[in-house]
């Protein structure tokens, strides 16, 4: 398939003794929103790290457009650039504005002029409903407003690939339709993104495809109607009925 964007072949973790992710194998098209689900614990957000390579894979490749981003000769921060990465904290500078927020990595990685970068940031402050916020401090802004703000962040570097890592876990249950409103225009637009969530209403309505994860394997990688229609493994069941039943 020529639209992959991101593939996984045979991708390992380990942490001392304790393998976190076995043996995974997955791929993602580009306009795909692939969901990702899982109790705690099951390699999910390992797995995503090391697709930024904020984690180094133990072995195995993966293969950004074709080109295989664990070679030593990778160009990592312009990668980070094209698979952009939203954390459940936030992880925005506190001491700079929103607009600062969104304007220092286009500068610093993306080598854009000072007005040009401003510009973009204010083009995606604007989508995600957080113009009238520019100015403020992260301290100044509820969680939603942050995580909105770290999306804005984002997607100003103008990325191919979006990874979520539970965008939402950090929230307040009021603020999180907003962070998947934001998120769900983002799919409709055509986005390529991975997110690992327990909103089990986002994967079912936004996702395309929905990845199972227990124990650092893959157990499930179906289309969502599938997946929440008929799940093949005995665990994605359990998992289920266990969600859903709240």
């Amino acid at each position: 398939m020529a639209d992959r964007v991101i593939e996984l072949a045979h991708l390992q973790k380990q942490f001392g003794d304790h393998l976190v992710l076995r043996d995974i194998n997955l791929s993602v098209s580009k306009g795909e929103v692939l969901s990702i689900i899982g109790a705690s614990g099951s390699g999910k957000s390992t797995m995503l790290r090391c697709i930024n390579l904020l984690e180094t894979p133990t072995s195995g490749n993966i293969f950004f457009n074709g080109k295989n981003i664990t070679d030593r000769d990778f160009n990592l921060s312009q990668y980070r650039a094209k698979v952009g990465m939203v954390f459940q904290s936030f992880n925005l500078f506190n001491n700079m504005s929103a607009l600062k927020n969104c304007i220092v990595g286009q500068v610093s990685v993306l080598k854009r002029s000072h007005a040009e970068a401003e510009e973009t940031a204010m083009k995606y402050l604007r989508k995600v409903g957080m113009e009238p916020f520019i100015n403020a401090k992260p301290a100044q802004l509820s969680g939603g407003q942050k995580q909105r703000v770290a999306i804005a962040r984002a997607l100003a570097m103008e990325p191919e690939v979006l990874l979520f890592d539970e965008p939402t876990s950090a929230l307040d249950p009021q603020m999180v339709g907003e962070v998947l409103g934001v998120m769900r225009n983002l799919a409709e637009e055509g986005l390529t993104m991975m997110v690992v969530t327990h909103e089990m209403g986002f994967a079912r309505k936004v996702a395309d495809r929905v990845v199972f994860m227990e124990a650092g394997q893959i157990l499930e990688d179906a289309k969502k109607e599938d997946f929440f229609g008929a799940p093949r493994s005995e665990r994605a069941q359990q998992f289920l009925s266990k969600i859903l039943s709240h």
